[in-house]
C-alpha cells in the first residue's frame, strides 16, 4: 500500500510538472527527509558558526553571537516562511527565477536567476574556502612550517581549496542517489557533532567566573569603529551561516510530494538550525579563554577547543567539523548545479543549451563543473586582499537574500497572480512578506559597508563593487539581448503549456 501512495505522489508531481511546461527529467526519489536535509546541510551549523566565528569575535566579542543570532534567525525565518509559500505553489528547479516570472514577467525572473546564481557561487566559496582554511590551520597544527600567513599561506589556502572543490565536483558527478544518502548522514552528524562539542564545553573545558555576564554584556569591537557599528557588522555571522535555505526548492523536481515537502524543508532547517547552533554558538563563547589570545590565533576555533579540552580532544572536535563543512560544500554545489540547469533549460544563461544537458545518470554535470569553477574564480583575490572572506560571504548573503526578496515583493505588489498551494501562509502572507522585504533591504545595505577602520586598499569591502560592476554588466545585457532571447518559463510561451494548464 505505502509502495503504491508513493507512486501515486509521485504520478501527481509530475502532472503538476507538466502543467508548467516541463517533463520529468530528473530523477525524482528525494524523500521529504533528504529535502530537508539538504537545506540544513548548506546552512551548517558546524560550518557558518565556526568559519566566521573568529571574524563575530573580531566585529562586537560575543554580542555578535548572543545577540545578533536569534536577532538574524527571527527575520531569516520570516523569509523563509514567505519562501516555503512560493515553493509550494511552483514547485520546479530553479524556484525562485521561476517563481519570479510567473508573478513579475520575464525580466524580474531574469535578474532573480542572476542575483541567485551569484549568491550561490558566493555562498559555495565561502564554504569551501572556509573549509580550506581550517584545513590549513590542522595541517600547521601538526607541521608548523606549513604556510598559514601572508601570501604563501594565502597560496597554500587556494590549492586546498581547489582540491575541495574538485572532490565535490566528482561527488555530484555521481548522482543525486549518491548526494541523498550522504545529505542524511549530515544531518545526524550535524546534530551529533553540534551536541557532542556543547557538552565537551559545558563539562570539560574552564569557563570565566561570571561567564553569562561576559557573553551577553561584552561588546567590544576591534574594525575600528565605534562598538554598535560592530555589532550590526557582526550580523554577518548568522546571517552567513543562516542561508542556502533555498536549495529545497531546487530539488522540487526531485523530491516526492513536491508541493509541500520543499516547503517543509525550508522552514524546518532554518528552524533547527536556529535553535542548535545558537547553542553551540553559547558553548564556544562561554569557552574562549581570552578574547585577545583567541583573536590573535591562528584559527579562532581550533586555539578555543584545544585550550578548553586539550590538544587530542579538541583536534578530534574540529576535525568533526571539518566533515561538516566537507558535506555543507558538496550539498551547496548540488543546489547550484540544480539552478543553473533549470535557468539554462529556460535560456537564461550563455551556453544554455550544453549547460542544460545531463549525464547518463542525469546529473547536470557542466552545471556542475561551472558552479565549481566560478566559485574557484571568485576566491582567487584572496591571494592579493585580506577581507576577501568577508566580502565573498557578504556577496553570498546578498545575492541570495535579494533573489530570496524578490518574488516575496512581486506576492504583495501582484497579490491577484498569486494561487497558493498546499502550504500556504494565509492572512499573514503579506505582513511576513513586507518583515521580509524591510530586512533584505536593511542587511543589503549592512552588508556592503566598510569592516574595517582606517580604510585601506587591502582591508576595502569590494562588496558593493563587484554587486555594481554586475548590474553595470547586467543592466544591457538585458536591454540589448537578454529581453529578446528570454522569454521566461516553458509555460509564458509556449502556447501547448498554457493549454495544458487551463484543461
Amino acid at each position: 500500500m505505502a509502495r503504491t501512495s508513493r507512486e501515486e505522489t509521485i504520478r501527481q508531481d509530475e502532472l503538476t510538472l507538466k502543467r508548467f511546461g516541463y517533463i520529468q527529467e530528473l530523477y525524482r526519489t528525494m524523500g521529504g527527509f533528504s529535502n530537508f536535509a539538504i537545506s540544513f546541510t548548506i546552512i551548517s551549523i558546524l560550518s557558518g558558526p565556526f568559519t566566521l566565528f573568529g571574524f563575530g569575535l573580531f566585529a562586537s566579542g560575543p554580542a555578535s553571537g548572543a545577540w545578533g543570532w536569534p536577532i538574524v534567525t527571527v527575520f531569516a525565518m520570516l523569509v523563509a516562511m514567505t519562501m516555503a509559500e512560493t515553493a509550494s505553489a511552483y514547485p520546479t528547479t530553479g524556484g525562485l527565477y521561476f517563481w519570479a516570472s510567473m508573478l513579475g514577467g520575464p525580466g524580474w525572473g531574469w535578474f532573480t536567476g542572476w542575483f541567485n546564481l551569484i549568491g550561490q557561487v558566493a555562498i559555495t566559496a565561502g564554504i569551501d574556502y572556509g573549509l580550506a582554511i581550517f584545513v590549513d590551520a590542522l595541517i600547521n597544527q601538526y607541521a608548523p612550517s606549513f604556510p598559514v600567513a601572508g601570501h604563501a599561506g594565502a597560496v597554500a589556502t587556494l590549492g586546498i581549496y581547489a582540491v575541495i572543490l574538485l572532490a565535490h565536483a566528482f561527488l555530484n558527478i555521481n548522482g543525486v542517489r549518491v548526494v541523498a544518502i550522504l545529505n542524511d548522514v549530515s544531518v545526524w552528524w550535524h546534530i551529533g557533532g553540534a551536541f557532542v562539542i556543547v557538552l565537551a564545553l559545558a563539562f570539560f573545558a574552564p569557563h570565566h567566573t561570571h561567564v553569562w555576564s561576559f557573553i551577553f554584556t561584552v561588546a567590544k569591537t576591534h574594525t575600528g569603529f565605534p562598538a554598535w557599528y560592530g555589532f550590526l557588522i557582526g550580523l554577518l555571522l548568522a546571517s552567513y551561516t543562516i542561508t542556502g535555505f533555498d536549495a529545497s526548492a531546487h530539488m522540487s523536481e526531485e523530491t516526492v510530494g513536491a508541493s509541500s515537502a520543499p516547503s517543509w524543508g525550508i522552514v524546518l532547517s532554518v528552524a533547527i538550525s536556529g535553535v542548535v547552533g545558537y547553542l553551540l554558538l553559547l558553548a564556544m563563547m562561554a569557552a574562549v579563554p581570552s578574547l585577545g589570545k583567541t583573536l590573535a590565533a591562528s584559527n579562532a576555533v581550533l586555539y578555543v577547543l584545544t585550550t578548553g579540552l586539550g590538544s587530542v580532544a579538541g583536534t578530534l572536535l574540529f576535525v568533526v567539523a571539518l566533515v561538516a563543512m566537507f558535506f555543507c560544500g558538496m550539498s551547496s554545489v548540488t543546489a547550484n548545479s540544480r539552478m543553473i540547469y533549470a535557468f539554462a533549460r529556460d535560456n537564461g544563461l550563455p551556453a544554455s543549451a550544453s549547460l542544460k544537458k545531463l549525464n547518463g545518470i542525469r546529473s547536470p554535470m557542466n552545471a556542475i563543473w561551472l558552479a565549481v569553477v566560478l566559485a574557484f574564480l571568485l576566491a582567487v583575490p584572496a591571494l592579493w586582499s585580506t577581507v576577501v572572506y568577508s566580502a565573498v560571504t557578504s556577496i553570498g548573503v546578498i545575492g541570495l537574500f535579494i533573489s530570496y526578496v524578490i518574488p516575496a515583493f512581486l506576492k504583495l505588489l501582484y497579490p491577484h497572480r498569486f494561487v497558493p498551494g498546499p502550504w500556504s501562509l494565509g492572512r499573514w502572507g503579506r505582513v511576513v512578506g513586507w518583515l521580509s522585504v524591510l530586512w533584505v533591504a536593511f542587511i543589503c545595505v549592512l552588508f556592503s559597508l566598510p569592516v574595517t577602520g582606517p580604510i585601506t586598499a587591502a582591508n576595502f569591502n569590494y562588496t558593493p563593487v563587484v554587486l555594481g560592476v554586475v548590474l553595470l554588466i547586467l543592466l544591457p545585457v538585458y536591454f540589448l539581448r537578454a529581453r529578446e532571447t528570454f522569454q521566461g518559463p516553458a509555460i509564458l510561451h509556449h502556447q501547448d503549456a498554457v493549454e495544458a494548464v487551463t484543461e
